[in-house]
This record gives C-alpha cells, structure tokens and sequence, in this order.
C-alpha cells in the first residue's frame, strides 16, 4: 500500500501543486485517474467558484453551491461531489498507476465522498497523493491506519515520492 499526503498553508496552494503534479505526470506517459480543484474568482462575491477537473479527461465538475455573498456556512455542493466521485471510480482500474485527489475532506472524515474510491485503489496498488487539511489530518492518518507518508507541496517532491 502506497499513500502520501500533502499539506499547504495558503489558500489554493494545495490545488495549484496537485494540479501541476497531475498534469506533469500525465505528460510524462504516467495513467493518472483524480480530480483535481480548479477555482475561479467572481466579481460580484467574495468566495471564488469551486470546480473539479476529473482526470485524465474531464467532465470538469462545479462542486460549490451559490449560497449568496453574505454565507459562511459549507458550500460544498454534497451532490456534485458524488457525481465527481462516479465519474472517477468508472475510470479507476487495474492500469492506472496513481489516483490524485484534491482533498481527504469533511466528506471523507465523516466516510463518505472519495473514502471508498481510496481503499479501492488501494486494493488495486495503485498509488494514491491526497491533499489535506489541518481540520481533517487526524482523519486521514487514522483511515490510512498511519501509513501514509507526509509528502513537501511541491510537485517535485511529489514526483519523487511517486517514482520511489
């Protein structure tokens, strides 16, 4: 079982690394199956649109509600996340050589989201890299029952890992 994850402290680091992660690897021949966070900026509301990209083809798939500007609760479309979770779980076979997810989230923690799809590549060997928060790494370390291996954010260091 090989797992990592990565921690960063900025608001859309961590998307930006797996992002290019993904895509460096992808260039390189490698089969990468995930999702990984594409924000966007708005103009008329302080909080920016939340998307995921499904590798390695897309659908690129909102997962952020328009709760109004004014919102501070959770805006995490629960729906839409399960739509991104189907569409990499189709695509999640025997071939594939790593699984990238943008996040070991709330959704994750609670054991729903892409939990299953994780344990599923791990049954496969296939290598997972999971983005996650501080609010959520106790989570994480306990589901990967504290194998998981702490990885720098950077693609580089990313990369490296995966080539071990």
């Amino acid at each position: 079982m090989k797992i990592a994850y990565t921690m960063t402290e900025g608001k859309g680091d961590l998307d930006e690394v797996l992002y290019r992660f993904a895509k460096s690897e992808m260039a390189n021949g490698t089969r990468v199956v995930g999702v990984v966070q594409v924000n966007t900026d708005r103009d008329d509301c302080p909080l920016c649109d939340m998307d995921v990209e499904v590798l390695p083809d897309g659908p690129t798939i909102r997962i952020s509600q328009d709760l109004g500007p004014e919102a501070k609760g959770c805006r995490l479309d629960p729906d839409a996340l399960e739509t991104a979770v189907t569409e990499v779980e189709k695509r999640l076979t025997d071939d594939v050589a790593l699984l990238v997810l943008n996040k070991f989230g709330k959704h994750e923690a609670g054991g729903r989201g892409f939990r299953d799809t994780i344990a599923k590549a791990m049954a496969l060997e296939v290598p997972v890299v999971c983005g996650v928060n501080a609010l959520n790494r106790e989570a994480f370390e306990a589901f990967s029952g504290g194998t998981a291996e702490y990885v720098e954010p950077t693609p580089a260091a990313l990369a490296d890992w995966f080539k071990r």
